[in-house]
C-alpha cells in the first residue's frame, strides 16, 4: 500500500486518483491559441498567441475551467511570429521566460528608458524580477515558442509602461 507523506489540498481530499489525472493533464494540441490574450495584442508589433495550462499567467483571465488551477504560480506558452513581440511592462511578481523553440530577443529596461538586450535560444531561460521593466520581441525569420511562468497563481494583468496601454489594460477582459 502506497502512502502520501503530505496531505492533498482541500479540494482534492476524496476525489478520485482518475478524475486528479484527467484534471491535471493538459495537452498541446487540445489548446486553442489565445490571440486577445493582452490589450497590447491588438496592435500591430504585439500580436502573439498564449496557450494557457495553469491559470492565466499575465493576461488576467482567471477562473477558466479549460486551464489546470493554479496554486503558486502560472505557466503558458507563447507563441511569436517573426517582427512581434509585447510592451514595455512589469509585474507585480516575476516571469520567467524559457525558450523550447526559435529565438527571443528579451529586454530589460531602467526608469530612464535605457535597455538591455539579451538574446535568448532554445533551453534558454530569462528571469524578470518584480517591478522591472522588460519585454520581448523576435527579430528572427523563424517563429519562436517558449514557456512563461509568473510567480502567483493569480497575477494582474500586467502593467504596461505606455499610459494609454495601462489605462486600458483590462479592456480585452471584457470580450471574454
Amino acid at each position: 500500500m502506497s502512502v502520501a507523506r503530505h496531505p492533498r489540498p482541500k479540494e482534492l481530499e476524496g476525489m478520485p486518483i482518475e478524475e486528479i489525472a484527467d484534471r491535471y493533464v493538459v495537452r498541446f494540441r487540445d489548446l486553442k491559441g489565445d490571440w486577445a490574450a493582452f490589450e497590447d495584442a491588438k496592435i500591430e508589433g504585439f500580436k502573439r498567441a498564449q496557450h494557457r495550462f495553469i491559470g492565466a499567467g499575465g493576461s488576467a483571465k482567471h477562473d477558466r475551467t479549460d486551464t489546470m488551477p493554479p496554486r503558486a504560480f502560472t505557466l503558458s506558452i507563447m507563441f511569436v511570429q517573426p517582427g512581434q513581440g509585447n510592451a514595455a511592462h512589469t509585474h507585480e511578481v516575476e516571469e520567467v521566460f524559457f525558450v523550447l523553440q526559435g529565438y527571443l530577443n528579451v529586454f530589460f529596461e531602467d526608469e530612464s528608458g535605457k535597455r538591455i538586450w539579451k538574446k535568448l535560444g532554445p533551453w534558454e531561460c530569462a528571469n524578470c524580477p518584480p517591478g522591472v521593466i522588460h519585454g520581448y520581441e523576435n527579430d528572427s525569420l523563424e517563429p519562436v515558442y517558449f514557456q512563461v511562468m509568473l510567480g502567483k497563481a493569480r497575477p494582474e494583468a500586467m502593467g504596461y509602461v505606455d499610459e494609454e496601454l495601462f489605462k486600458n489594460r483590462d479592456a480585452h477582459l471584457k470580450t471574454v
